[in-house]
């Protein structure tokens, strides 16, 4: 695995969102999941959101990857306004999702493959291979693999387009405790090396703010901005820092679970 000392140059784009409300047709009605949410992120910037279960915030996430498009309001990536997928922005989502008949090399190489680059391109793929450990791995298939593992192939999948905005879906919410810490410190790793702009949906408070330079919390649904929070700890982070262990207790406050704290 990648492991830097330094931030390598910004890569990733400035995402703006801006005012942006959205919603489903239910039998009973429109059920609106977003409303008025607005915000910034700079380009490499990593943000965490943080929010009740249902509030909306895969749903935001869906609308910056251009699977939606939102009902009111203006989602933009470098000035560009966000309406369709690009492969620019890639999702890494809590399942794998990996092709279970295509070995972990053909998964990785199906971006390339579809955008018709592979011949020209086929050195990113081992390339992303080496980054996330898998190299020696390359010719199995998905059913051979740990979960930990599984979602490493999911990563070099990802970051074998070399994505601006890395949309993380909850990815690493269903990895035993001992895989996901691990995860956690490759995820880094990855985000400090590349300079993406990285955007992770998590349920796990402790992990929000071990990660992100920003965590962003949400209301229940209606999702509204709550409160932000600038964690300027520098990297690599100490789980056991005091200021990481205040920042959970003011985010649980704010989601009303801080009782026990």
């Amino acid at each position: 695995m990648v492991n830097v000392a330094a931030r390598q140059p910004v890569a990733g784009a400035a995402l703006n969102i801006n005012r942006v409300s959205h919603g489903f047709d239910l039998e009973s009605g429109r059920l609106k999941v977003l409303e008025d949410v607005s915000l910034t992120v700079a380009p490499g910037e990593f943000v965490a959101f943080l929010g009740p279960s249902g509030c909306g915030k895969s749903t935001l996430l869906r609308l910056v990857a251009g699977l939606e498009v939102p009902d009111s309001g203006r989602i933009s990536a470098d000035g560009a306004e966000i309406r369709k997928p690009d492969p620019s922005r890639v999702v890494v989502f809590q399942d794998p999702t990996l092709y279970p008949w295509r070995t972990v090399r053909q998964n990785v190489e199906l971006g390339l493959q579809l955008r018709r680059l592979l011949k020209s391109e086929r050195h990113r793929v081992d390339a992303a291979l080496r980054k996330v450990g898998l190299e020696e791995f390359a010719d199995v298939f998905p059913h051979q693999l740990s979960g930990g593992m599984a979602q490493r192939a999911s990563l070099a999948r990802a970051l074998v387009n070399d994505p601006e905005i890395l949309i993380l879906d909850e990815p690493l919410g269903k990895l035993d405790s001992l895989t996901r810490i691990a995860m956690q410190t490759e995820l880094i790793d990855l985000w400090r090396e590349r300079g993406f702009t990285a955007l992770l949906v998590t349920h796990d408070v402790e992990e929000a703010f071990f990660l992100a330079q920003r965590v962003v919390v949400f209301s229940p649904r209606p999702a509204r901005v709550l409160r932000e929070y600038r964690n300027d700890l520098p990297y690599p982070r100490r789980r056991g820092d005091p200021a990481l262990a205040e920042f959970r207790r003011a985010a649980l406050a704010d989601l009303g679970l801080d009782a026990s704290w």
